[in-house]
């Protein structure tokens, strides 16, 4: 059957080029290839123990209808409490919002904000599906170039500059995908004050607020009460497959999402909004923390690792589980780059494609989301394909 036709917005909006080549990696294993996977942003711990447990018991318990499209009140006021046990700060459980994933909270957040032809500020490189998010509502989405010199975030003088009368809002992430690199809590302060000043909303992504190796993380929601924050069970949580994250709105916007929500999809699953409940306990907290120690030692091996091969990292990263790496010494075109290696060595990496139009030839991100045994295997193998 001949397509008819496709909404515009359709050719805006380009693939995720990390999920094939993960789909041809998979291929290459089930031919009895060995892969090494260090391409998707999905840590290799499976969920803990007693969040399985819970959500075991809340099937048992019948929790498998619909709950309030908002997620139900125990869940939310767990998060609340969260902020305030971790923060200092008291939180109105209604201002939480559970979410499909930290996309589905992201694209309510769009959805209530932005206006068919208005900015969103953000940088690149960055998450890919943050743009395709705003154009999916209509938006315009602005990447802005960063680099090494910014730690590859944005900063309130570049925003200064690429302000315009559309602009709308500003998505800025800490730590950041693909980088790993962190806004300071005083540069996120300018950048708030900046935003605020221009009429505009300041949305802070937090997905990996917990995974930070170095100092003490903070919250944006400790520098004003009118910004949009987004985080998720998928990272720090282990949770990925469970499908669930979780916004904190302005008052003003509560109902609006709400409603919303209830349109797009309705309400979360509902056991693992009961399993979640388990995430914040003594327990979980020990058993985090000891991945989160097994992150930093991931880091710590493979950045002199991937150097002493002729990589560039210019920006230690302080948090999440990336290396963004420039490969320029031993390519110019990183895409090529590593799909030849999956093909010829077994090692799925990440081509900076993926992230944006600054320099993304010469740019691939590793993610350390495997054990230090692999990595070495992964080592020895990216040596050998270099020559």
């Amino acid at each position: 059957m001949k397509q008819k036709k496709l909404a515009r917005r359709v050719g805006r909006i380009v693939p995720f080029y990390v999920m094939d080549l993960l789909a041809r990696a998979k291929e290459l294993e089930s031919s009895g290839r060995s892969v090494i996977h260090m391409e998707v942003g999905e840590p290799d711990f499976v969920t803990a123990q007693p969040i399985i447990d819970a959500g075991k018991q809340a099937l048992d318990a019948g929790h498998t209808g619909y709950t309030p499209a908002s997620g139900i009140p125990e869940l939310r006021k767990v998060i609340a409490r969260h902020y305030e046990d971790r923060f200092g700060i008291e939180l109105d459980p209604r201002r939480v919002i559970v979410t499909p994933g930290s996309s589905g909270a992201l694209q309510l957040i769009i959805g209530v904000l932005v206006d068919p032809g208005e900015e969103v500020l953000m940088a690149d490189p960055g998450y890919p599906c943050n743009k395709n998010f705003v154009e999916v509502f209509s938006g315009v989405p602005v990447p802005l170039a960063v680099g090494p010199e910014t730690g590859y975030q944005l900063t309130a003088d570049l925003l200064e500059r690429s302000w315009s009368p559309e602009t709308s809002a500003v998505l800025v992430a800490s730590p950041s995908n693909p980088t790993g690199t962190l806004l300071s809590r005083l540069e996120m302060e300018k950048i708030y004050e900046l935003v605020k000043s221009k009429g505009g909303i300041l949305i802070v992504d937090e997905i990996y607020q917990e995974l930070v190796y170095s100092g003490d993380s903070y919250t944006a929601l400790d520098i004003g009460d009118d910004i949009f924050v987004i985080n998720s069970f998928s990272k720090y949580f282990g949770m990925t497959g469970w499908r669930l994250g979780w916004l904190v709105a302005p008052e003003p916007y509560i109902d609006n999402i709400d409603c919303l929500a209830q349109n797009i999809f309705l309400s979360c699953s509902a056991p693992a909004q009961y399993a979640a409940l388990q995430a914040f306990s003594p327990s979980c907290h020990q058993i985090m923390e000891e991945r989160r120690l097994a992150f930093r030692e991931r880091r710590d091996f493979l950045l002199p690792a991937l150097t002493e091969i002729g990589f560039d990292i210019a920006v230690k990263p302080e948090g999440a589980f990336y290396l963004y790496a420039n490969c320029s010494k031993l390519t110019d075109d990183s895409f090529k780059f590593c799909y030849d290696l999956l093909e010829a060595e077994g090692v799925a990496i990440t081509p900076g494609k993926d992230f944006g139009s600054n320099k993304p030839e010469q740019h691939i991100r590793f993610a350390y989301t495997t054990s230090i045994e692999k990595m070495k295997e992964a080592v020895k193998r990216l040596k050998r394909f270099i020559g």
